[in-house]
């Protein structure tokens, strides 16, 4: 009970603040743990002299204009290793990205931008929100049935300036934005496919995506961004279709299984062809008298010495120092 009750506060927070505020303080941005979050420079790297970032006063990600130093993380600080290789610094322009968000990455962190005519500073505040195991799976992971419908929910209200992106395969599949006539779905969208076919929904009020009569093609990852100027929010979710009693995963090892059955079934034809085999040689060579030699039938017989009487006969009369070749028994050869 507590933990559903922490995962609705939670919840409930974000459908009230959205994903980002702008306060006296500076920008807020409000995340759930094991989302990715991009702190915007709005500048690019080569018009300026230096860009640095700091989290809690220390220096955790640098790049300078002609790209000579860029540093991250422990590179920077000498040793503060807290983001565990978790920060990306966009060489273009100077972007921050925090991936797999932690609460303990809460704070402020702040951009200082030094070029030739200027040098300005921006904070960002970053609010983490933990939310327990068992209940972000329920939200970010979902198993149905092929045929059925799955709604993949940010579980935020969106903002009316956000651009809302839904990538599979890192295509994208749909957008959402303040200009009406860009929102699009599937084939629609600038590099989209058919591949779901009038099968997708989007809800233009939350952004939640509706995928309807799932196929077994449809599982995978599935990536929602926010985008503001200022920030970039990335979340994640699973879909896994299960087909007659079969989840997707299962599939590949039925499919070695069934090849494996057909491998010994051919083996097995095999070892009776041969045993058959045998048993009529055992046969061939008791009418033989146990010689070990198969019979010759009739007429390869009745060959054989037709053949023999031949060669004598031309022997004979071709050479005076002939040899004589006489006909010979099957049984003798």
């Amino acid at each position: 009970m507590k933990l559903r009750s922490t995962f609705i506060s939670a919840f409930l927070f974000l459908l009230a603040h959205g994903v980002y505020s702008v306060g006296t303080d500076g920008l807020s941005a409000f995340v759930m743990d094991g989302d990715s979050v991009a702190l915007h420079t709005d500048v690019e790297t080569k018009q300026q002299e230096d860009i640095k970032w700091y989290f809690n006063d220390n220096r955790i990600a640098q790049i300078t204009g002609d790209l000579s130093y860029i540093c991250t993380d422990v590179q920077c600080n000498g040793g503060n290793e807290s983001f565990e290789d978790r920060l990306e610094l966009d060489s273009k322009t100077g972007t921050l990205t925090i991936t797999d968000i932690r609460t303990t990455d809460a704070g402020l962190y702040e951009l200082k931008i030094i070029s030739i005519r200027y040098s300005s500073e921006n904070t960002f505040i970053v609010t983490v929100h933990g939310v327990p195991a068992a209940e972000r799976d329920e939200m970010k992971r979902k198993s149905v049935n092929e045929g059925e419908s799955v709604t993949l929910d940010p579980g935020v209200i969106k903002n009316p300036n956000d651009l809302m992106t839904w990538h599979f395969n890192d295509i994208c599949i749909a957008e959402l934005s303040e200009e009406p006539r860009m929102n699009c779905t599937d084939v629609q969208c600038i590099n989209g496919t058919e591949r779901f076919r009038n099968r997708l929904k989007l809800d233009h009020q939350t952004g939640s995506l509706t995928i309807t009569n799932i196929t077994i093609t449809d599982s995978g990852l599935y990536k929602l961004q926010i985008s503001s100027s200022r920030f970039s929010i990335t979340r994640s979710f699973s879909v896994t279709v299960t087909v007659s009693g079969l989840s997707s995963g299962k599939i590949p090892g039925i499919c070695t299984a069934a090849a494996a059955a057909a491998a010994v079934g051919v083996l097995l034809f095999m070892a009776a062809s041969v045993k058959r085999k045998d048993t009529r040689t055992q046969h061939s060579n008791q009418a033989n008298g146990g010689s070990g030699i198969p019979l010759m039938d009739d007429a390869n017989e009745r060959s054989s010495n037709h053949t023999d009487a031949r060669v004598k006969n031309t022997i004979n009369s071709s050479s005076s120092n002939h040899i004589q070749i006489e006909p010979v028994a099957a049984s003798e050869i």
